[in-house]
């Protein structure tokens, strides 16, 4: 695999948590990575998908497959939308032959951001250092589609000053679930509150995941609980000094 790698930095990326897309190049840089930012990308089309709106979602899985179908190597910090597409475009795609190619050919080049650097570049220590008592947040498609646990928790060992306390249950939601949160209000809000309850117990002031969704859902869940835990996506810590 060749030094190029194209981000797909997410539409909450980019929209909400533009420091997480830049943190995550300056980490990739910082190992010799060129970087290519491709300015047409818009989503994966996971909200659409998830609300079964499989034809929109068809139009823009086709627009991502378009705009990444030359990269050499496709990075995301999101295991969330890692998983839509390597798990869900072929499922969108059955019947259409000419974009199933192209979506099969496509997400053998996409990684989410820890497993590329595990994986791919084959580092663990990236020479962060950052001086906290954290806990980390296991996201639901990172670690049930993805398979990703380990990982995450290996490269936060190698963080110089950072203290990493587990949660009791350590693989529990925190509520969000994209238009879930929206549409099931109540039990989001709940199980956000219990995800809470468990990070408050860690004595940790920083909670740390990989998907910027799930700590936005978990930040506001702690802020409305009168708490001063902050959250950081697991770029943001690699790429401290």
């Amino acid at each position: 695999m060749g030094r190029r790698v194209s981000l797909f930095v997410t539409c909450i990326v980019d929209e909400l948590y533009p420091n997480v897309g830049v943190a995550m190049a300056d980490v990739l840089e910082r190992l010799g990575y060129e970087i290519d930012f491709p300015p047409a990308q818009t989503c994966c089309g996971q909200p659409a998908f998830n609300s079964g709106y499989r034809d929109e979602a068809r139009t823009v899985a086709r627009h991502f497959l378009n705009v990444f179908r030359d990269a050499e190597c496709i990075v995301v910090p999101s295991g969330s939308c890692t998983s839509m597409i390597t798990h869900h475009f072929q499922e969108l795609f059955e019947k259409e032959p000419e974009w199933l190619e192209l979506t099969r050919k496509v997400e053998t080049r996409i990684w989410e951001f820890t497993k590329f650097l595990i994986e791919v570049a084959k580092v663990e220590d990236v020479g962060a250092r950052l001086e906290r008592v954290a806990t980390f947040h296991d996201s639901c498609h990172a670690l049930r589609t993805l398979g990703i646990k380990e990982g995450p928790r290996l490269l936060l060992s190698k963080v110089h000053g950072l203290e990493l306390r587990e949660l009791d249950p350590p693989e529990e939601c925190c509520g969000f679930g994209g238009t879930f949160s929206v549409k099931m209000p109540e039990i989001s809000g709940a199980m956000g509150r219990s995800k809470v309850d468990a990070i408050v117990k860690t004595g940790a002031d920083l909670v740390i995941g990989l998907d910027a969704s799930c700590l936005m859902q978990i930040q506001g869940s702690l802020s409305r609980a009168g708490h001063s835990i902050s959250t950081m996506h697991i770029a943001e810590v690699l790429a401290s000094r």
